[in-house]
């Protein structure tokens, strides 16, 4: 697939969610390792959403103890649900007529941000609190968002969408006064902040093979930090106990390595566990190492 087509395609999977039924992807959770090998189970992944619809995005909460995650459940539009590790409990928080995607929580782990399918079409970012309670609009001006990051409690970035098939942005937003700039074209989906550096990463599509680079607030400099797994654009970074890894998947496979090193190393095989296709990543950053995932179920 061309990287237009990539762009196209991230396209229609949000403006044309009400209207064509996504593919039945699932959220699962997996134990992840820090020095043994391989880092996750080959057989060992527990369905957190489990639904026959489309569910995708998931993110940890900031107290760790559970996860976010967009979920459509009715077949109309897409709700945020939270699932508590602990309880094993699956709690729906947002009951709106539009549709929410790409749940985080906000820097001052008061609220959620989501992307939001208004009515008339248009993805803007909104919050809501904690509960589901009070929705409101981030940034009136900057449509149409498809994906985000939050670098600070007023910097969020965003992949913003290219008009009639261009590529897409990354645009730096500031929540006080509403301004975006963009920084780079033609990136990826996958925004993830690397904790130690407090620096965005994110996957630059404008040449072959994609590489993921590093954008930094204080002054606008972009590094390259090495290319991705052919053909997968989504990735995160797993910071447990010391370690700083980036983490990309391929089929039912993970792979990891360093932010200094170019050479991906075998993380581990998930499709005994009933996995198919892996895309979005998101790591626990304390507590027992966990691994969030997306994946099309080969195992009903």
């Amino acid at each position: 697939m061309t990287a237009r087509a990539t762009v196209v395609a991230a396209s229609l999977l949000m403006l044309q969610a009400t209207q064509t039924p996504p593919p039945p992807t699932e959220v699962f959770l997996t134990n992840l390792s820090v020095d043994a090998s391989p880092l996750v189970g080959r057989s060992v992944a527990l369905n957190i959403s489990n639904n026959p619809g489309y569910d995708n995005q998931p993110s940890f909460t900031p107290d760790n103890k559970s996860v976010l995650f967009s979920s459509n459940r009715d077949g109309k539009q897409t709700d945020i649900y939270r699932y508590d590790i602990d309880g094993k409990s699956l709690t729906q928080l947002t009951h709106t007529a539009e549709s929410e995607y790409s749940p985080l929580a906000t820097p001052d782990g008061a609220a959620f941000s989501v992307v939001r399918v208004e009515s008339d079409g248009a993805q803007r970012l909104w919050r809501f609190d904690m509960d589901g309670s009070n929705p409101r609009l981030v940034l009136p001006d900057v449509k149409p968002v498809g994906y985000h990051a939050w670098i600070d409690r007023t910097h969020v970035a965003l992949f913003v969408l290219g008009a009639q098939g261009q590529p897409a942005t990354l645009q730096i937003a500031d929540t006080g006064n509403g301004a975006a700039k963009t920084v780079a074209t033609n990136i990826g989906r996958s925004l993830q902040i690397r904790s130690r550096k407090g620096a965005l990463t994110f996957v630059s599509k404008a040449a072959t093979p994609w590489v993921i680079k590093q954008f930094d607030l204080a002054d606008g400099a972009i590094t390259d930090l090495g290319p991705t797994i052919e053909g997968s654009e989504d990735f995160t970074w797993n910071n447990t106990f010391g370690s700083e890894r980036l983490l990309m998947a391929r089929g039912a496979k993970i792979f990891y390595r360093s932010a200094s090193d170019t050479t991906w190393r075998d993380g581990g095989d998930l499709s005994a566990a009933g996995l198919g296709s892996i895309t979005r990543l998101a790591v626990r950053a304390e507590g027992q190492p966990a691994l969030a995932l997306v994946a099309e179920p080969t195992v009903k």
